[in-house]
């Protein structure tokens, strides 16, 4: 099961991240953006888990994008400690088109296979993945 996964996670990951890259954005530069693109706003420290970064990486990305005029960076107006991440109206204009023909990509990688079958995958991927942390969460505790 794990190498069959794998297998397939790397083939799809190779060929929807080859256009990203033809696009000039890095795989953790997109995962920002997107999320930005399709969440709004948000603080540094949530964008982070939900694109699967680590603090250090984020930061990273999130100055990245900022040098080169894709998201602004403001302190939050309840509590200076936080910032406040959002895409610039360039930014928007590079990741709408990009992000189109990456859903364009995914969705081709997975042709042939029904909708309802689709959804069911994607359902049990999700049981799977809360699973498997929480049996992580157990090991730490017992650490």
């Amino acid at each position: 099961m794990w190498l069959v996964m794998n297998k397939a996670l790397q083939a799809i990951q190779t060929y929807a991240f080859g256009r990203i890259q033809q696009a000039g954005l890095g795989d953790s530069d997109f995962r920002v953006l997107e999320a930005l693109l399709h969440k709004g706003p948000l603080p540094v420290n949530t964008i982070g888990p939900k694109v699967n970064l680590t603090p250090g990486s984020i930061s990273v990305a999130v100055d990245r994008l900022y040098s080169k005029g894709l998201v602004t960076r403001v302190e939050s107006a309840e509590d200076r400690r936080i910032r406040i991440v959002a895409l610039t109206p360039s930014g928007k204009e590079l990741i709408v088109p990009i992000f189109r023909q990456h859903a364009a990509d995914i969705r081709r990688a997975f042709t042939g296979i029904p909708s309802n079958e689709l959804g069911q995958f994607e359902r049990t991927l999700k049981r799977v993945g809360r699973h498997a942390e929480e049996l992580a969460a157990c090991e730490e505790q017992k650490g």
